[in-house]
């Protein structure tokens, strides 16, 4: 690219978004603190008079992980991933509603759309953020994106009803960074000169890319700040932290990123998986497990047909009591997104792990992924005797923990 073109580009987050999408629904919680990660049995109630009766997170019970919270129950201190039971201390009177994925899904796909009417050129990053490569978006470059970054967010608005946070800067990187800065509703522009002002005095955490550990590791160097790794010395950063990782901080601190929007990109696995509000035992709690684990290989096949990929690598993962987590997985001699071929070999990956411990969470993989498009004529769905079915058929469940499954040697 020339320079007398230089980047732009934004990064769109949605504001709380599986809370917001709630308050859609329930708006007389708007204000409120509200956390998102309970149960059916947390629906609300509506009372004959019409009006709703509430969970409260302080009379919660169980090992759920909250999902999302609004900003009123985050400036409490809860904040996603936080254990439910944990939250109940810091905020008891916080109200607590289900999760409800398909509905999320369905406004992820909404704001998206909104979002590509004004700019194609967009890196799909997860169900609630975008990169948006707006160098070649017409005016954008006049003004460092900032109509264009009105216009998008009043696109998102009028799409959804929701509001999102927009940063536009150079790049990714920086984008990223400045779209959480003035949440929510908020629309922030950065130029490289803007970088020791705004950026530097920020935690180093605030980079994508420095997780918990590596914060501990640089504040054990003295470095909290952007501003002080971008003054570190680099042999310094990669004899702690290796030559990539060090090398990509020294970096990083002073704003640089060559990483381009990536319209699309192959999933390299599909998976389903569910954590369960009290945790269930292979044999006694057979018929249940049984009964979900279908319904994953189902759901599971239906994400393969939905986005057109079949696996040839089917896998398990299970998260015991003490939070130990196991993976296992086979190869077929073919690729497949039939339900049955997915629950027999997740069934033989079921024997090779131990079922005598409670269960917190299962989970179902397809990985190896090929375009169907790709091993199947455009009309070989439409024939007799198909090799992959465009809706998978449901199955009625099997008892696959059984009692007697062989247990890990």
């Amino acid at each position: 690219m020339s320079a007398a073109a230089p980047r732009l580009i934004a990064h769109l987050d949605m504001d709380a978004f599986y809370a917001s999408v709630e308050l859609l629904r329930y708006a007389d919680l708007r204000g409120q603190p509200v956390v998102i990660g309970g149960g059916s049995r947390h629906a609300p109630v509506t009372r004959p008079d019409g009006t709703r009766r509430y969970a409260r997170l302080a009379d919660y019970a169980g090992r759920g992980v909250i999902t999302s919270a609004t900003y009123e129950a985050r400036a409490l201190g809860v904040h996603s991933g936080m254990g439910v039971m944990k939250a109940a201390q810091l905020a008891p009177h916080a109200w607590l509603l289900p999760v409800d994925f398909d509905e999320y899904r369905r406004y992820s796909r909404l704001f998206k759309a909104a979002a590509r009417a004004l700019a194609p050129c967009i890196e799909d990053r997860g169900i609630d953020e975008v990169y948006i490569d707006l160098t070649d978006v017409p005016g954008a470059p006049v003004d460092g994106g900032r109509e264009v970054g009105r216009a998008l967010k009043q696109a998102v608005r009028e799409a959804t009803g929701l509001t999102c946070s927009i940063g536009v800067t150079p790049n990714k990187l920086l984008s990223k960074i400045c779209s959480d800065l003035d949440k929510p509703d908020g629309l922030t522009l950065l130029a490289p000169e803007d970088i020791p002002a705004r950026i530097w005095p920020l935690p180093a955490r605030k980079i994508n890319g420095i997780g918990p550990k590596a914060s501990e590791r640089l504040a054990g160097l003295g470095i909290h700040t952007i501003g002080e790794l971008a003054a570190a010395d680099a042999e310094l950063l990669v004899r702690e932290f290796g030559r990539s990782f060090g090398a990509w901080l020294h970096e990083a601190a002073h704003g640089r990123d060559d990483r381009p929007v990536v319209t699309h990109s192959e999933p390299k696995s599909i998976s389903r998986e569910t954590t369960f509000e009290r945790d269930l035992h292979a044999v006694r709690d057979r018929a249940a497990l049984s009964a979900l684990f279908t319904d994953l290989c189902v759901e599971l096949a239906g994400d393969l047909a939905r986005k057109g990929y079949a696996g040839r690598t089917i896998g398990i993962k299970l998260r015991y009591d003490d939070f130990r987590v196991v993976t296992r997985d086979v190869t077929l001699p073919a690729h497949t997104l039939d339900a049955r071929t997915i629950r027999r070999a997740a069934g033989e990956c079921l024997k090779r792990v131990d079922l005598t411990r409670r269960l917190r969470l299962l989970g179902v993989r397809a990985g190896s992924l090929a375009r169907l498009a790709d091993l199947v004529s455009p009309h070989a769905a439409d024939e007799p005797g198909a090799p992959f079915a465009a809706v998978p058929q449901p199955l009625p469940p099997l008892p696959l923990f059984e009692a007697g499954a062989r247990q890990e040697p």
